[in-house]
């Protein structure tokens, strides 16, 4: 499959036929069973995560190959126009995903664990991975191709971004049993590492650095790699002063996110999920 996808995505042809939608009707059907993905764990690697740009070739050919549709439910009262290779993602009582009522979109494409809870409204996008017993809270996205581990809570209102394009750029990828708290935001290709906290608000991106008081460090993105949150870290929103200039003359500080401490007894009591919301 993957060198008919990059065979195809690097040979558009003048008209798609049935067997370019019948290869790409087969990746997306392997996209939804989980059975290949766009990032995925790799003990190799420094991060321990690799890309696999053939994936999101794929997930891009969809895009191109599509034509927009209708797909209103009701025209009136909600119309809906997309690429009608992208139609909400189906689901029964089977998948084991529990869709709470309320304007929720899936999309297809992507993979949802067992025990997966969707509380309304929230968004997966295309290229998404959801692992097992994870829960996504009222308002949060999932952005496409972002990887989210087993256990998690991506609290009401979190939004993590989807890396797409380019293709061979890391994804946001958060590991098992983390707590994004509300109105986080993780973009640009950043790692959570498993067990960590983020408290309410905290914003991780390439752009700003993240400051470990506990182990008197500074994490912070590469040229060449993403930010990396250790495991089981505890990271709340903080400022640093500007030490120069008229910021420092006025006496104004920037915002930055700060490792407070690692994960303890106490702290697994306070975010500790209650396995009978689920």
């Amino acid at each position: 499959m993957q060198q008919a996808i990059e065979s195809l995505f690097d040979n558009k042809p003048a008209q798609y036929g049935e067997e370019h939608f019948g290869l790409f009707a087969r990746f997306k059907a392997a996209l939804n069973a989980g059975q290949i993905r766009s990032a995925e764990p790799d003990a190799g690697s420094a991060t321990g995560w690799r890309v696999n740009a053939w994936v999101k070739k794929g997930i891009l050919l969809g895009f191109r190959m599509g034509a927009i549709v209708d797909m209103s439910v009701d025209a009136q009262r909600q119309p809906m126009f997309d690429k009608a290779t992208y139609p909400v993602r189906q689901m029964t009582a089977d998948s084991g995903v529990r869709i709470v009522p309320g304007g929720s979109s899936i999309r297809d494409g992507c993979f949802l664990g067992k025990g997966v809870t969707c509380m309304p409204p929230m968004y997966i996008n295309v290229g998404a991975w959801v692992g097992d017993g994870t829960m996504v809270d009222s308002h949060a996205l999932i952005g496409s191709c972002a990887q989210i581990g087993q256990r998690c809570h991506i609290s009401a209102a979190a939004q993590i971004g989807g890396v797409l394009e380019p293709v061979g750029a890391m994804p946001v990828i958060v590991e098992d049993e983390v707590l994004i708290g509300g109105n986080c935001g993780v973009y640009e290709g950043a790692i959570v590492k498993r067990r960590a906290v983020l408290g309410s608000g905290v914003i991780l991106n390439r752009s700003t650095p993240v400051y470990d008081i506990v182990r008197g460090v500074v994490h912070a993105a590469t040229e060449d790699g993403p930010l990396v949150i250790p495991e089981e870290a505890v990271v709340v929103a903080g400022s640093r002063a500007i030490s120069h200039g008229k910021g420092k003359e006025w006496g104004l500080s920037l915002y930055t996110p700060v490792i407070v401490k690692y994960r303890d007894a106490k702290t697994d009591a306070k975010i500790q999920l209650e396995d009978l919301l689920r």
